[in-house]
């Protein structure tokens, strides 16, 4: 059974860092991609990165360019989103999706989702 947590998500103030981690069984990284997303309250769900499980090739929203680096650790089974320089809009919950069969994200068509993490940003 494909199973993914999330965790790690919490309260900081805007311009902090969070680490969330995908936690990830039931089937082997070769092969496959995982993708994290977010919806905020009101807001359609968007992509945020996406990582090939294969060969780590990555993509970014353009609205996380630069501050967000999505990683991955095949020993461990889990994958990271590391989010820096948090801004209050960065707020949602975080889900991480997976893909079978793909080394890319079609974000309407993952195959398993996560329960999703909530992060807020405020002061």
């Amino acid at each position: 059974e494909v199973q993914l947590v999330e965790s790690g998500g919490g309260l900081v103030q805007p311009g902090e860092s969070l680490r969330l981690s995908c936690a990830a069984s039931g089937f082997t990284f070769d092969g496959n991609s995982i993708a994290w997303l977010r919806q905020a309250p009101g807001k359609e769900r968007e992509g945020v990165s996406c990582i090939s499980l294969t060969d780590g090739d990555v993509y970014y929203a353009d609205s996380v360019k630069g501050r967000f680096t999505v990683s991955r650790d095949s020993a461990k089974n889990t994958v990271y989103l590391q989010m820096n320089s948090l801004k209050p809009e960065d707020g949602a919950v975080y889900y991480c999706a997976l893909k079978i069969g793909e080394t890319w994200c079609p974000y309407y068509g993952m195959d398993y989702w996560g329960k999703g993490a909530l992060v807020t940003i405020s002061s």
